[in-house]
């Protein structure tokens, strides 16, 4: 796939990943962040169950295989929806993902600098060191 394409499927979830934490934001004021996470959590489960038995490409079965540490991946996506829900309505839109982007891409640098967790390495550039200077100069702007 071409950097072009990734980067139009990159946008599109930056675009749906504010949407959901706007619906979710909604939800949280008036049912509360457990019940959020439940409603959110229900739909895409229900959604994701029917794909599997629809499409049958993938390889359950090798689930064994994994090293222990990728099963803490769904605890951690409810951590981040939780998160979501109860920050956005507090502190908006902006200032959150401000918060939560620039934590991603600090730990992001540190994993693809040192490989850490299986990633693939990707070694920090001037120009990279720069960018992060950058965004958190940002980072102090927007969240003022």
């Amino acid at each position: 796939m071409s950097i072009g394409l990734l980067s139009l499927v990159a946008v599109f979830g930056g675009i749906a990943i504010v949407l959901q934490s706007q619906f979710i934001g909604v939800m949280d004021k008036q049912l509360g962040t457990l019940e959020s996470v439940f409603i959110t959590y229900a739909g895409g489960g229900i959604l994701v169950a029917l794909l599997m038995l629809l499409v049958r490409g993938g390889n359950l079965r090798a689930w064994q295989t994994l090293p222990w540490y990728v099963y803490t991946s769904g605890v951690l996506g409810l951590l981040i929806v939780s998160v979501i829900s109860y920050i956005v309505p507090r502190l908006g839109l902006a200032t959150a993902f401000t918060l939560m982007v620039a934590t991603q891409f600090t730990l992001g640098t540190v994993m693809d600098q040192f490989g850490f967790l299986g990633a693939e390495i990707h070694p920090l550039t001037p120009l990279k060191l720069v960018g992060t200077g950058l965004l958190f100069s940002g980072v102090v702007l927007i969240i003022r």
